[in-house]
């Protein structure tokens, strides 16, 4: 084995300190290296980043490639996308010796969140110094490879999101209404949302400060029977919604930086990251909104970022709270600029714990501005009825917030006669 390597090396601008002193260590030891960026502190999406790294291996232009961010794990996701690249995120010796030996991995990615630099070092040395020789272990690696050659099967699992189909569906309805034709009633018609389609747009809520185990219990319940799309609760019930919805598509979403959105942007990281590992699918965050009001914008896109980039490591979605009663137009669109810079999923009007809630007006405003990037634009606060969904849906809203979201579809049944 070659004692020297050509190695690719690159980090977000979490790693980015990392990688300044890994370069010259790498060099010191006779490889050539190729830094692929960032180049400062600045913000920056470490999927890019990954992406040029493992490009490189993939082509068969470097030898080894090294990735840093926070934890090392979205890069390794990224990397693994690209032919022939074996990614492997290592925090020991172990681990990396491990991965090389058993596994063949080609692309080491680290977390500066979680080893030290000198351990960083030591796992590098240990990842280059391991071959990968061993029959078995050969043998095991050949199939992985294989693996990425079969064309991917179309999958029979249901995620209980919308189908392209379904906004189609809905998307004609609407227009009707649009048109001056009103819900149907009980003697003939189809419902502008059907009774179908309506709970999957539907996140049932409970967020009221004296809400009990009992409170959420019954909220689980709910959901299950009408097939809610999620249940949004606040961090300490995820666990019990956890253990409630398994085994059904009803997802758990819970709230970060609630009700006010002036938390420091490290304890919402904190706060998302538990939430999380208790078992929450989506973040619903409140931005900084006196930053907002401040023009400071880069502060609001940090802390969005912050949020959301730990949403893409656990694979969660990220819905980002304006606000928007406390909000100009002005302020508006730059929440929304905000939110797509820092790559969350969807924007959201309100917590409901405002002086107002959604208004056909802000979902327009907000689906517009999001347009480009395709963002979720989620309606809450103030939808009690299922003229209120209508009217959001009418607007631009393809997800609603609720707590009165049994009598909305109880309401929609009556409509289509089916009580």
């Amino acid at each position: 084995m070659a004692s020297t390597f050509r190695i690719c090396i690159g980090s977000d601008h979490g790693g980015y300190p990392y990688k300044q002193e890994l370069i010259p260590f790498l060099r010191s030891l006779g490889h050539q290296v190729e830094d692929l960026g960032t180049h400062s502190e600045s913000p920056a999406d470490y999927p890019r980043f990954a992406a040029k790294v493992a490009e490189m291996v993939s082509r068969g232009r470097a030898d080894y490639g090294i990735m840093i961010d926070g934890a090392g794990i979205g890069s390794a996701m990224t990397a693994n996308k690209f032919p022939g690249v074996l990614a492997a995120a290592c925090y020991s010796e172990a681990l990396a010796k491990n991965s090389r030996e058993h596994n063949g991995a080609n692309v080491l990615t680290l977390g500066a969140g979680i080893t030290t630099l000198t351990e960083s070092k030591q796992i590098i040395a240990t990842f280059l110094a391991t071959g990968h020789s061993v029959e078995r272990h050969v043998a095991r690696v050949k199939m992985i490879k294989e693996y990425e050659q079969r064309p991917m099967a179309a999958s029979s699992l249901n995620h209980g999101d919308l189908s392209p189909d379904d906004i189609a569906r809905i998307s004609q309805r609407v227009q009707a209404l649009l048109k001056g034709q009103t819900p149907a009633s009980p003697t003939g018609g189809a419902l502008p949302v059907s009774v179908k389609d309506l709970p999957k747009l539907i996140d049932h809520t409970i967020l009221k400060p004296d809400a009990t185990k009992s409170d959420v219990e019954k909220l689980c319940a709910e959901a299950i029977q009408y097939g809610f799309f999620s249940v949004c609760v606040n961090p300490s019930y995820v666990s019990l919604c956890r253990q409630l919805l398994r085994g059904t598509s009803t997802k758990v979403c819970a709230v970060v930086g609630f009700p006010l959105g002036a938390d420091a942007t490290q304890v919402k990281a904190l706060e998302t990251r538990r939430a999380i590992r208790d078992g929450a699918q989506e973040i619903d965050m409140v931005i900084n909104i006196g930053a907002l009001k401040s023009g400071d914008d880069a502060l609001v896109t940090k802390d969005i970022r912050s949020v959301v980039e730990d949403c893409i490591d656990g694979r969660a979605l990220c819905k980002v709270i304006l606000e928007t009663a406390l909000l100009t137009d002005d302020e508006k669109v730059r929440a929304c600029e905000a939110s797509m810079k820092a790559r969350a999923h969807y924007v959201k009007t309100s917590t409901g714990f405002s002086k107002g809630g959604a208004t056909a007006e802000d979902i327009a405003l907000m689906a517009r501005v999001t347009a480009a990037k395709k963002l979720g634009v989620k309606a809450s606060g103030g939808v009690k009825t299922y003229a209120d969904v209508v009217k959001m849906v009418q607007a631009g809203a393809t997800r609603v917030g609720c707590s009165a979201s049994v009598a909305i579809v109880e309401e929609a049944k009556a409509l289509a006669g089916q009580r």
